[in-house]
C-alpha cells in the first residue's frame, strides 16, 4: 500500500487534516498498514487534489492559521476501491527483537530477560492500542470489527510464544555464557 492508497483510506473513513492523517497512520486504527511521515502525507495529499480524488477547504481557528480539512472525492473513493483490487504486496515484518533473539548466543541472559520483558509490555501495549480501536469504532465499518480480531489473535499468539518459549531463549545465551569444558581436565 502506497502513501496515497493510505491517505484515500483514512479519507474513506471521513474528513481529516494531514495531521490527523498522520496520527491516524501512527498511533490510529491504521498504524498496522502502512509508513507514512508528514514528508510524504503533503505531498500526497497535493497530488491526490489536483488529480480531483481530494478536495480541500479551510476551516478558520481562533488565534491560528486556518487549517486545512480533506475530503474525499467519489472519483477518489473509486480509486482507492481499485488500488484494493490489484494485487497485494506481501505483508512486510520487521522486529529489532529478533534481532537479538537470533543473537542469544552472543547476549548475557540478562540482556535477553529484558529484551523479552520489553517485547510482551510492547506486545500488551498493541493488544491495548487494538481494543481502544476496537471500542471507538464498533459498529463504524463492517471489516473493522474482522480486522481487530485478527490483530488481536496475532498479538495473543505472540505474547503466548515468548511465555511459553521465552525460557528456551534465555537458556541459549546461559548454555553459551557456560565456559567450555574440555575432555582433558
Amino acid at each position: 500500500m502506497s502513501v496515497r492508497s493510505l491517505c484515500l483510506a483514512i479519507l474513506s473513513f471521513g474528513d481529516a487534516t494531514g495531521y490527523e492523517i498522520r496520527k491516524e497512520s501512527t498511533d490510529g486504527r491504521f498504524s498496522y498498514f502502512e509508513d507514512a511521515s508528514f514528508g510524504s502525507i503533503y505531498p500526497a495529499l497535493a497530488r491526490l487534489e489536483s488529480e480531483g480524488l481530494v478536495t480541500v477547504r479551510e476551516e478558520p481557528q481562533a488565534g491560528k492559521p486556518a487549517r486545512k480539512v480533506y475530503s474525499i472525492t467519489e472519483a477518489g473513493r473509486t480509486e482507492f476501491i481499485n488500488s484494493l483490487c490489484e494485487p497485494q504486496a506481501p505483508d512486510t515484518f520487521k522486529s529489532p527483537f529478533l534481532l537479538i533473539a537470533l543473537n542469544a548466543a552472543q547476549l548475557p541472559p540478562d540482556v535477553i530477560r529484558r529484551a523479552l520483558d520489553r517485547r510482551k509490555a510492547q506486545v500488551m501495549d498493541e493488544l491495548r492500542l487494538i481494543n481502544e480501536c476496537g471500542e471507538q469504532q464498533s459498529g463504524c465499518h463492517p471489516g473493522s470489527s474482522w480486522t481487530q480480531d485478527y490483530g488481536k489473535a496475532c498479538m495473543d499468539f505472540t505474547l503466548a510464544y515468548l511465555e511459553e518459549h521465552g525460557e528456551a531463549l534465555i537458556k541459549i545465551a546461559e548454555d553459551a555464557a557456560k565456559p567450555v569444558s574440555t575432555a582433558a581436565e
